[in-house]
């Protein structure tokens, strides 16, 4: 699990120094079949290798070699129905395509062909280097996960688990001072809890509301810390039960907070008797509000019904007590009132007690909300988001519900329009404290900022995020290599999960052909194996997967632009009833072809993103390909309402929604991040080797260190 973690989160191996001196041919031959998977070591981690005995060195490389193989999907069988994929499904005549699926739904059987010799892989690629790392650095994931500001991904939480199961009481010297994320902390309560005798001392210190000891009570049940979904509570133990109201009992304003979500907490009270504890009386009088539904004040109703009677002054008056709901009601505000001036000067007071992550996004907000046009895109020449699509389509506004299922909300932005004027005021407001804020951490010294990272979003919430090769923000955008041909790919295996057989497992691989007016072009699924004008193709459909099952479809980018295509959905269907979750494993990818008739089907080296589909939803749409601006838009997102049939047809309103969601986001990018740390800690160069501090793509801190980003910049 060591090199496991320090892989995925540093690209680096810790390597303690050794005594025996290994074999130059050794060592050599390791480096060769760990170049097969994408990947070398750097001349400090090879000088380290270099020291090890014959035996320590095998066991790092069969480690290592195991762990790259997973990060790639190197470690399971592939199989195209087709075995000649591409040329020979695109040679076959749509009669001979389709009497064979027939025959393959009626009996399982593959249709049998002679795999034809394969050249060499032509193809050139960029290996992925490995670097030597430290002790220091490895504790530093824990660290930094939980030091971080936003909610951190369920495969995140595992790394924490690992942390406090192996360190035990031990872990406590590695907890941050302070723990921004309240889901974070509640996880980690619980992991304390769990398996620590240190749990305690912890709770006390960071455990503040009565919204903290419910996320604790969900995490010890196994819920949703996020508390977007129900979580059914567990029986208790005496001392747990103990534990749990006694925080309650501590929490200033417990009634009011509890009334924000009174079923939980009705649902919490039956398994903590809460009238058996005569000893927590601020507790018992809190829960008999919330179970006798008694009429009781609270902040957030004389809001409402202030706004409800647009009543703008009465509501500013309320939401100056506290600055977290002033800015995020502000736009509200600003529509309730006529004068934008008293609304904007009392912004200008909270802004310094407002956190950064939602400073970051009213600045963004703001900063679109006063350039907006009717239709997509923006008339912002300072904003840096990606191109819009050119048509005037109808403004969507979109909503990242929380939770632990990666989904997205659109609705019609029918928003009334601001002045331009306060919008400016705001955004100024807000980059004043931020800059403030900043100015007060450790200076970076000079700095150099990556004008690439404008195509990459700030990390505010990753609750929802797969694990993956690499994994970034839903929003962002990679660059797709000049490679002529883009080779998607899909794997999975039907089995048992917690003792259930699955059953049979139909999972579909399907592409979807847009303009760059988000009018349907083609598609490329089951339904259709090959489009000859557009050069896309399916290596055949699966229906079965005992033994696991893989599906490639190969998109010629030259070929849709050539036809006026743009926009590449690729889209993940569960045609049999299981969820993403139900799977014992499942995951998807694409890969940059040169020569697509060289090589195996699926080589390592070639992949440029994996990731894992383990989400409670039956489609997914895992990325969007731009190929006239040849970049990967990460979207990692599902969709739960499905039409009677389970086919990418039946879902077009749907997928072409969410693709015009997810290339038109105002969201905020790392460089603007960036960019007000160095105007308050640094000083702006123009070159990397100039600098003190990088931030770039490539180098530096990058759009994949998350943890890091998290914790040390927001």
């Amino acid at each position: 699990m060591r090199h496991t973690i320090t892989l995925k989160y540093l690209r680096k191996l810790v390597v303690r120094p050794g005594k025996g001196g290994v074999g130059l041919p050794f060592v050599a031959t390791m480096l060769k079949n760990i170049e097969s998977l994408g990947f070398a070591f750097t001349p400090a981690l090879i000088e380290r290798v270099q020291t090890l005995s014959a035996e320590q060195a095998q066991m790092l490389y069969r480690d290592v070699t195991h762990e790259l193989r997973i990060l790639v999907g190197a470690g399971v069988r592939w199989k195209p129905m087709y075995p000649n994929f591409p040329a020979q499904v695109m040679e076959m005549s749509r009669a001979e395509l389709y009497l064979n699926a027939l025959i393959h739904y009626w009996t399982l059987r593959e249709p049998q062909y002679a795999s034809q010799p394969r050249s060499p892989l032509i193809e050139h690629t960029d290996l992925k280097p490995i670097d030597l790392g430290d002790e220091q650095a490895f504790e530093g994931v824990f660290r930094h996960l939980m030091g971080a500001n936003t909610a951190i991904s369920p495969d995140d939480k595992e790394t924490v688990d690992w942390f406090v199961r192996s360190y035990q009481d031990r872990i406590v010297a590695l907890v941050p001072a302070a723990l921004p994320s309240k889901e974070n902390l509640a996880f980690l309560a619980a992991c304390l809890l769990r398996y620590t005798t240190s749990a305690e001392p912890v709770l006390q210190q960071h455990v503040k509301t009565a919204t903290d000891v419910l996320r604790l009570a969900a995490a010890l049940s196994g819920g949703d810390v996020s508390l977007a979904a129900a979580t059914k509570f567990r029986g208790f133990r005496r001392g747990e039960r103990r534990l749990l109201l006694g925080l309650l009992d501590r929490c200033a304003n417990a009634t009011e907070d509890m009334l924000r979500r009174p079923e939980p907490w009705k649902r919490l009270g039956e398994r903590l008797h809460p009238g058996e504890w005569k000893r927590f009386p601020q507790a018992i009088a809190a829960f008999a509000v919330i179970r006798n539904d008694l009429s009781y004040p609270t902040f957030n109703r004389t809001v409402e019904q202030a706004l409800a009677a647009h009543d703008g002054a009465k509501a500013l008056a309320t939401l100056r007590q506290r600055p977290g709901e002033l800015a995020r009601r502000l736009d509200h505000l600003l529509r309730e009132t006529l004068d934008w001036q008293p609304v904007v000067a009392a912004f200008a007071e909270a802004a310094p007690k407002v956190a950064t992550p939602v400073l970051l996004q009213v600045m963004t907000h703001f900063r679109r909300r006063g350039a907006a046009v009717r239709g997509w895109g923006f008339a912002d020449a300072g904003q840096t988001q990606p191109a819009a699509p050119t048509a005037q389509l109808a403004p969507l506004r979109a909503f990242f519900p929380k939770g632990e299922v990666a989904k997205v909300q659109a609705i019609p932005d029918t928003q009334a329009a601001l002045d331009p004027a306060a919008c400016a005021e705001v955004v100024a407001i807000c980059e004043t404290a931020l800059v403030a804020r900043f100015r007060a951490l450790p200076p970076l010294g000079k700095v150099f900022i990556d004008p690439r990272l404008r195509d990459y979003l700030v990390p505010f919430s990753q609750r929802s995020a797969s694990k993956a090769l690499r994994t970034v923000v839903r929003g962002s955008r990679l660059p797709l290599p000049q490679s002529p041909t883009i080779r998607c790919f899909l794997w999975w295996k039907e089995g048992v999960i917690n003792g259930t057989p699955t059953g049979q497992v139909d999972i579909d691989l399907s592409a979807v052909i847009y303009d760059d007016e988000w009018k349907y072009l083609e598609h490329v699924s089951y339904t259709n194996l090959k489009s000859e004008r557009y050069q896309a193709v399916h290596s055949g459909d699966y229906v079965t997967a005992p033994n696991g099952a893989s599906e490639f479809i190969d998109l010629d980018v030259a070929s849709v632009l050539e036809y006026g295509g743009r926009y590449v959905v690729i889209v993940l269907t569960a045609f049999t009833a299981q969820p993403f979750c139900n799977l014992p494993e499942c995951f998807a990818g694409w890969m940059a072809r040169d020569e697509p008739g060289s090589g195996e089907v699926y080589e390592p080296r070639t992949v440029q993103d994996r990731i894992d589909l383990a989400s409670a939803t039956r489609l997914c749409i895992p990325v969007i390909l731009d190929v006239q601006e040849r970049t990967a838009i990460w979207t990692d997102i599902g969709l739960r309402s499905f039409p009677l049939l389970n086919n990418v047809e039946n879902n077009r309103k749907g997928v072409s929604m969410m693709g015009q969601v997810m290339t038109t986001l105002n969201k905020t990018n790392l460089y603007d991040l960036f960019r007000l740390h160095a105007q308050a800690r640094g000083t702006r160069v123009d070159s990397a080797a100039a600098a003190d501090a990088v931030f770039a793509v490539d180098q530096g801190v990058t759009p994949f260190d998350l943890p890091t980003i998290m914790a040390e910049y927001l």
